[in-house]
């Protein structure tokens, strides 16, 4: 794989509940900021995290320390919010993978349970 594709992994728990995302590089020949692959799995990730965040008794923590580089990891949820939690989950493999499909060789995703 080379370094002009954004490589995106999704972690499950076995309760169906996304544990992390995390995505690293750069996808295509399009200036760093420019490229609609890259902002596209930038904004499912960010929105993800920040819809995870609001949850009430959720933890979630964040980091985006360079450009090319996004994660967060879910720690304790309150049983309630399990549902929820999955439907966030499915918003980010149906949002990469459509994404994975709409830029062939920019992404790769890996879903991991």
């Amino acid at each position: 794989m080379g370094p002009d594709r954004v490589r995106v992994r999704l972690c499950f728990r076995a309760d169906g509940v996304i544990e992390s995302a995390i995505a690293e590089g750069h996808a295509g020949a399009a200036p760093s900021g420019s490229n609609a692959a890259c902002a596209a799995v930038t904004v499912l990730l960010r929105t993800a995290y920040e819809t995870v965040a609001g949850y009430d008794g959720v933890t979630v923590s964040g980091r985006a320390p360079a450009p090319g580089f996004l994660s967060f990891e879910v720690g304790r949820y309150p049983p309630g919010a399990v549902d929820r939690l999955k439907g966030v989950g499915d918003f980010l493999v149906v949002g990469l993978s459509s994404v994975e499909r709409e830029y062939p060789g920019l992404i790769d995703l890996n879903i991991e349970s």
